[in-house]
């Protein structure tokens, strides 16, 4: 591989550069000598024995059911507060899954490499193909649903997709080329994609930088945390305060939409990879192996080092209050 495409791959995910790396060599020696090209034929993801020991990368809700995605397309189903997982049988793309949405305990979609989108109709069970571009590898991070029908999606290079018809078309959108988002590979890298109040949504992305739209994502402004390095991960509490999490356990809070930004002691001593939102407060987890937590009423996280130390990757808050963690090595064991 050319040094440039090293350093883009190992750029992309904190969690697993080494893997990355893997998967982008082995994704181009399947490709086709097409000039100028990667012709990539996408194959589906097929059932592995070892799926919950998986690389894990995204979770979310569909009703009571948890669904997670990763590595290898493999989709993980739990419909006991993530006491089992068993694999979903009907995924079209074995390409990297790096995030999971869901508007209902039925309709979702996941995203990830070769800028695969999938839709499902049946709370995972099966998936369709709605989106791919094999002619080069600029995966999708992270993608977000306000309704069924209106849906947004962010990745490499600035990539910014949006939809409002359900995924069955995707646009692109430019963000303000004067706050590092020019075309090509020059863009801000895109990492979290996640919805205020109202017509609000947010991105947070590459040397601190969070935009934010005030119109369900017609137009978008850029706002500064203070902060250089990258920002993974983002959401907006029950009492509409913004979190986002990012490089060395660096975490911030705005009590304005955005407007400022306050530095906040996380407890995490490594990058935190997600962030999620519950009645009852704010959680993350980070690579290092560090649950933090921000219960209602409180004034601060509180963070907690799992045992063994497991590279955290995602988390979901289940129905009965407990929360989920996956990791590098797959679903943690309770």
């Amino acid at each position: 591989m050319k040094a440039n495409t090293l350093k883009t791959a190992i750029r992309l995910i904190p969690v697993v550069a080494a893997l990355q790396l893997a998967h982008v060599a082995g994704a181009q020696e399947q490709a086709s000598a097409v000039p100028g090209t990667l012709a990539l034929k996408l194959n589906a993801a097929k059932v592995r024995a070892d799926a919950t020991q998986n690389m894990m990368l995204g979770a979310a809700l569909a009703g009571s059911r948890i669904v997670a995605v990763g590595e290898h397309g493999v989709v993980l189903l739990s419909d006991d507060n993530g006491a089992h997982f068993r694999q979903a049988k009907g995924v079209p793309s074995d390409s990297t899954l790096t995030s999971v949405t869901f508007v209902d305990a039925k309709h979702g979609w996941a995203a990830g490499h070769w800028g695969v989108i999938l839709k499902t109709d049946d709370g995972g069970e099966t998936w369709a193909l709605q989106r791919s571009d094999t002619t080069v590898d600029q995966p999708v991070f992270s993608i977000a649903f306000r309704d069924a029908q209106h849906g947004w999606a962010v990745g490499l290079w600035s990539l910014l997709l949006s939809t409002d018809d359900g995924g069955h078309t995707w646009k692109r959108q430019t963000l303000d080329a004067g706050k590092g988002t020019g075309a090509g590979k020059s863009g801000l890298n895109l990492y979290a994609v996640f919805m205020g109040a109202q017509q609000d949504l947010y991105i947070a992305g590459e040397q601190g930088t969070v935009f934010k739209s005030a119109d369900n994502g017609g137009s978008w402004q850029a706002t500064q945390t203070g902060y250089k390095g990258t920002l993974w991960s983002g959401t907006v509490s029950a009492d509409r305060v913004l979190y986002v999490g990012g490089l060395r356990g660096n975490l911030f809070a705005s009590h304005d939409g955005g407007a400022t930004w306050q530095s906040m002691p996380s407890g995490a001593g490594d990058s935190i990879t997600d962030l999620k939102s519950t009645p009852q407060g704010v959680v993350g987890v980070a690579l290092d192996g560090s649950v933090t937590q921000l219960k209602a009423g409180q004034s601060g996280f509180v963070a907690r080092r799992l045992p063994g130390h497991d590279v955290l990757t995602a988390l979901v808050v289940a129905p009965n209050g407990s929360t989920v963690l996956f990791s590098k090595d797959g679903v943690v064991a309770r």
